[in-house]
């Protein structure tokens, strides 16, 4: 009687259907029991409620609002929510979740949830927008104090990676401007730890140093010692120095002081820069051993001794990395390079054949190619190009790999010979396999391999690198040459 019943036969139908969808729908069965216990449980808690408003009683912005909406923002609760916002962000293509007003986001931190309520109050002009955090009271004198901690030291970082860098460059006293001495322009240099080529062990830990140090405030303090950080770049001209500091500024998302000591008038000049800098900033000198040696700059090396490690600094370099670049630093004073002034040395050599593949894997997108090998032969025999070099004839003939590798070839039999000699050694065959061992060279570069039997040979090969290296490459040599000896 019932089904003939067409109303009735509809209903069941209906029934049916919502039942059918729930329960093979799991993930909407989940959330329906999830959201009918967190109700049943929440009456056996008792909850305390502190609610953080955008404005004070003054009018005057809360940081912590916003601190706490970034951090919110940043939670993977959220896109488990009824429903949020999409925005655009500041960066191209970047969709951002912002919370919607009155949406309820929960948290979990050391083992205890909380749950915080976007409350928004649009008749209300005073207070029309504020954070609301409920936390049992049983686990609230446990917790509270190390979540907002928490939620500071989130907010911080994600406000530091999300800002745009700066690169700030000294100027001349009669040229300031109207932020002193120093003047800026956005900082969009695309070096990245993963572009530069580099030995992977190498750049691994450097990474984990530079980790390391934003992760040591308290410790460097619980020392009695600054939280600052210094590095020793050297090597020749287009080794990646220069790439190096911006990769390590994107990695940090620091802003960069690029100073120019020429345009410092004196020592006291030098601790005002220093103390117009900021924290969270890299503060780069390069060619270091080039303003030591001329002598013309109006900076005494006592100076740089101070701004190295004075008692300035330890009051003004809080939060900062510093960078020196030298082509050598064989004739630096030791002073200049001990522990506590100069933390990490890192050595940038002229490219070898491992550094060439990455070299080819990044401009080239080649892991292997059949001319390898006789770029590998030319590498140990002596001849070397700074990995700037290499890259623009890859970049040049990037349309044609095979081209690409024949033009580096072609170089490095020209242009690269009696280079890489200082990095290379005699080779010793020791029961039936081949040995590297490395021996002092003489000036000029000279590398005695196989195929050279006579001294003949020798002179005319040497007096042909001594001829060439004078008339093409004097000066480049002449910043490796104690390096390599």
């Amino acid at each position: 009687m019932i089904l003939s019943n067409p109303f009735f036969l509809l209903l069941v139908i209906v029934c049916v259907f919502v039942v059918v969808r729930v329960l093979l729908y799991r993930t909407g069965f989940v959330y329906i029991v999830k959201k009918w216990w967190r109700a049943f449980e929440d009456c056996f808690h008792v909850y305390q409620s502190f609610r953080v408003p955008e404005f004070n009683e003054s009018m005057q912005e809360n940081l912590l609002y916003h601190k706490v909406a970034c951090y919110l923002n940043s939670l993977a609760s959220v896109e488990d929510s009824d429903f949020t916002n999409l925005v655009t962000g500041n960066k191209p293509n970047e969709i951002l979740l912002k919370l919607d007003p009155n949406q309820t986001v929960e948290d979990n931190f050391l083992g205890a949830k909380l749950v915080w309520i976007n409350e928004d109050k649009g008749h209300q002009i005073s207070t029309s927008r504020f954070m609301v955090l409920k936390i049992r009271k049983a686990d609230k004198r446990r917790i509270l104090r190390p979540y907002l901690q928490h939620i500071h030291a989130v907010a911080d970082e994600l406000e530091q990676r999300k800002r745009d860098l700066k690169l700030f460059m000294n100027v001349e006293t009669n040229h300031r401007g109207r932020n002193g001495r120093w003047n800026s322009v956005p900082f969009t240099h695309p070096s990245t730890f993963e572009t530069i080529a580099m030995e992977s062990d190498l750049k691994a830990k450097v990474k984990s140093d530079l980790e390391s140090f934003l992760k040591a405030k308290q410790y460097y303090h619980r020392l009695g010692r600054v939280w600052k950080r210094s590095y020793l770049l050297y090597g020749p001209s287009g080794t990646g120095k220069t790439s190096f500091v911006a990769a390590m500024a994107n990695f940090l998302c620091y802003d960069v002081y690029d100073l120019d000591l020429s345009k410092v008038m004196d020592d006291s000049d030098l601790k005002m820069l220093l103390l117009q800098t900021t924290n969270k900033s890299v503060i780069v000198i390069e060619d270091l051993d080039r303003f030591l040696a001329e002598k013309s700059t109006a900076v005494s090396s006592s100076g740089v001794l101070n701004f190295m490690d004075g008692l300035l600094n330890s009051c003004c370099a809080e939060e900062r990395v510093m960078v020196f670049t030298m082509n050598g630093k064989d004739k630096i004073d030791p002073a200049i390079l001990r522990p506590g002034r100069i933390d990490v040395h890192i050595h940038f050599p002229l490219c070898d054949f491992t550094a060439f593949k990455n070299l080819a894997n990044s401009y080239l997108g080649l892991k292997e190619h059949k001319l390898f090998p006789q770029v590998e032969e030319i590498f140990l025999n002596g001849s070397s190009l700074s990995p700037a070099e290499i890259s623009e004839l890859m970049i040049a003939n990037r349309n044609s790999p095979s081209r690409a590798i024949k033009s580096v070839i072609t170089a490095l039999q020209t242009d690269g010979d009696g280079r890489g000699a200082g990095k290379m050694g005699r080779r010793l065959f020791q029961n039936g396999s081949r040995k590297s061992v490395e021996d002092p060279v003489e000036p000029g570069g000279l590398f005695c391999g196989e195929g050279l039997h006579t001294v003949k040979d020798l002179r005319k090969l040497y007096g042909f690198f001594r001829m060439k290296s004078n008339r093409k490459s004097q000066p480049f040599d002449e910043s490796t040459e104690h390096k390599d000896g």
